[in-house]
């Protein structure tokens, strides 16, 4: 099992930026790949990005549609670490952020893909 603890939540004016970190314990080496997913009040949990290496090399990062060209996922391997990075933040990218981490999913987009899950941090974008 792993544990998943997120980070970096706040409120932020619409425009601006914030960055994410999720932080991996335990048998991470069972793991190779995490994703961000997020869920507005109201809405389904949606998927934000994943990445997904092979040793130390990325072989898979992949986005959102809502967020491409905005976020960047990235992955610190000393640290066990993933962030992403949000850009050009705006009123819709408000929910709760969640960190996930698999094994080898099948699909990244999926959450059903994805073992492991932290609690959650609470991004607001005000307008």
């Amino acid at each position: 099992q792993v544990q998943l603890v997120e980070s970096g939540g706040g409120l932020v004016q619409a425009g601006g930026s914030l960055r994410l970190s999720c932080a991996a314990s335990g048998r991470t080496f069972s793991r190779h790949a995490m994703g961000w997913f997020r869920q507005a009040p109201g809405k389904e949990r949606e998927f934000v990005a994943a990445i997904s290496w092979s040793g130390g090399a990325i072989v898979y990062a992949g986005y959102g549609d809502s967020v491409k060209g905005r976020f960047t996922i990235s992955r610190d391997y000393a640290k066990s670490t993933v962030y992403l990075q949000m850009n050009s933040l705006k009123p819709e990218d408000t929910a709760v952020y969640y960190c996930a981490a698999g094994g080898r999913p099948r699909v990244y987009n999926a959450a059903t893909e994805y073992d492991d899950w932290g609690q959650g941090t609470v991004v607001t974008v005000s307008s």
